[in-house]
């Protein structure tokens, strides 16, 4: 089972963030709604293992196959032992239950955070016409840096991240969320980042972390690091004193008009 193709894609991915120092000890969680067409070879490998109940109901997600990092795991023991930090799950009929059917070795269980993981599964299905399968949350430094000396407003936060590279504007036109503190692992955060899903494929937790969605794993950490890369360039100009130019208004309006995509209004002041 191991050898599964979204399989070693998610170890792929759980490396390569661990590796861009994303997900520290047993920081960050991935999950990917596996399709039937490619679990179909590997059926003969599945046995319902455990069946636990799902902080509250998700119809919206019943019968899905869902692969997920799980709690306390480690992102950089992942392709070491996949069947011990990696999951399937299948959820029920009803969408209240899930039953393990693969990895997640003892007694381990799925992240923390899978309230907040299904919630914006279900956002990022409806906005995407069912396209979006994964979504991601790691600690990125830069992103979490700026949360500190940045105005805790999305528009704001959209337009510094926008500045930092030009290709932002076109990878994120409908720009970032970025939400209250909230304490992680719990309903209220699962809820509002959802919430913020529905209209943006990026949230950020302040002084914590980030949500990213996207139709592929390489997609979403795509999205990820462009934010990422970009936040990392806003840090070394503050640090050197602050831009004296950037990209103005109608730059901003005339790249949006060459690539074809929708700015985000508010951030265009």
């Amino acid at each position: 089972m191991s050898e599964a193709p979204f399989i070693q894609a998610m170890c792929k991915a759980t490396q390569d963030a661990w590796l861009k120092g994303w997900d520290e000890r047993n920081g960050g969680n991935i999950s990917l709604l596996v399709d039937d067409e490619a679990l179909a070879p590997y059926l003969n490998q599945l046995s319902g293992k455990r069946q636990l109940a799902l902080p509250e109901a998700m119809p919206e997600l019943a019968n899905r196959y869902v692969l997920v990092t799980g709690s306390g795991k480690y992102f950089r023991n992942v392709t070491l032992e996949p069947e011990v930090n990696l999951g399937l799950l299948r959820i029920s009929d009803d969408g209240s239950h899930y039953q393990i059917l693969w990895g997640l070795e003892g007694d381990s269980v799925p992240t923390s955070e899978i309230s907040a993981h299904f919630l914006s599964h279900v956002s990022r299905l409806k906005a995407s016409g069912g396209k979006n399968r994964v979504i991601m949350h790691c600690h990125a430094t830069n992103l979490i840096a700026l949360t500190y000396v940045v105005e805790p407003d999305s528009a704001v936060m959209t337009r510094t991240l926008w500045e930092g590279s030009t290709e932002c504007l076109v990878v994120f036109p409908e720009g970032v969320a970025l939400l209250p503190w909230l304490v992680p692992g719990t309903d209220a955060i699962g809820q509002a980042t959802a919430e913020m899903m529905l209209n943006h494929q990026l949230v950020l937790w302040p002084f914590h972390g980030v949500f990213g969605s996207g139709q592929t794993l390489d997609e979403a950490f795509g999205l990820i690091d462009t934010a990422e890369k970009s936040a990392e360039v806003m840090v070394k100009v503050r640090s050197m004193g602050g831009a004296r130019q950037s990209i103005s208004r109608e730059q901003f309006i005339a790249l949006a008009e060459r690539f074809g995509v929708t700015a985000n209004p508010q951030a265009l002041y």
